[in-house]
């Protein structure tokens, strides 16, 4: 039986966003955490900060120019195929993307350049 596509809503946040690194035992800084979303996974490698750009002190060497759109759930943890539905038709176009999920529902991040291209690309879904 074939399955019948996805729709998603999706949905951009307003403003640029910052991807950059700090020491694996380095705390998290508390400006980081400010703003409409943030992500600060640690690994026994790194501690990565996804934050809203205009937060970042200048002195940090960062990957900017990040643009957000989240995708609204909730979703079930359970739920197969999500990102894969999201991220594939993007994968296709030849756009570049990182993930990240939540409990409830997964971000989108793209370069700012290509975010025009994005947001048609996921038009249909």
């Amino acid at each position: 039986m074939p399955t019948m596509p996805r729709h998603f809503e999706l949905s951009l946040l307003p403003r640029p966003f910052a991807l950059f690194r700090l020491a694996p035992t380095a705390p998290a800084p508390a400006w980081a955490t400010q703003g409409p979303f943030s992500s600060i996974p640690r690994t026994g490698d790194e501690l990565s900060i996804v934050c809203e750009q205009s937060l970042v002190p200048a002195e940090v060497q960062l990957q900017s120019s990040w643009r957000v759109r989240k995708v609204h759930g909730p979703f079930v943890l359970t739920e197969n195929g999500v990102l894969s539905a999201l991220a594939s038709p993007l994968a296709e176009a030849r756009l570049s993307l990182l993930a990240i999920s939540t409990f409830d529902t997964d971000y989108l991040l793209v370069a700012s350049e290509t975010i025009s291209a994005a947001i048609s690309n996921r038009e249909d879904i």
